[in-house]
């Protein structure tokens, strides 16, 4: 009998320890996926954005926002990261590459210094890049 239960126990064990393993595989697999190229892009204002976009971004910058917009052989692709309570913000590009089956993106959102003297009025920060269209990739955000 303790030879049965000794036995159950360590299929069990040995049954999550293949699991485990399974999972972080399948999870590394993940976070690394397989880089292509490197993405040519350009931050864009306001004045360069196509109307359309520019109002899409105002329906939904009080909430943190992910928008891909398309337009001819351009790709443009907004950011932003809702309501702040002060000016001084700004958004880096951490990555941003084409991989097998998907586009990646990375961004940071960069609070203002301690030293820096800021608004202290609601702000909406976001950012806008540009590039070519790649068709059929869908755009994992980070």
């Amino acid at each position: 009998m303790l030879k049965r239960i000794l036995s159950h126990k360590v299929r069990i064990f040995v049954l999550l320890a293949v699991i485990s393993t399974l999972l972080i595989a399948c999870g590394k697999k993940e976070e690394s996926a397989d880089k292509i190229r490197e993405l040519d892009f350009t931050v864009i204002g306001a004045d360069e954005q196509p109307d359309e976009l520019k109002e899409i971004i105002a329906e939904k910058q009080k909430e943190p926002f992910q928008i891909s917009y398309t337009l001819g052989g351009d790709l443009y692709i907004a950011i932003g990261y809702g309501e702040q309570k002060s000016g001084g913000y700004s958004i880096t590009v951490d990555e941003f590459y084409e991989g097998d089956a998907i586009l990646y993106i990375d961004t940071t959102l960069l609070g203002p210094g301690s030293a820096e003297n800021v608004t202290d009025v609601l702000t909406y920060p976001y950012i806008v890049i540009k590039t070519q269209n790649i068709e059929d990739k869908p755009i994992e955000f980070h």
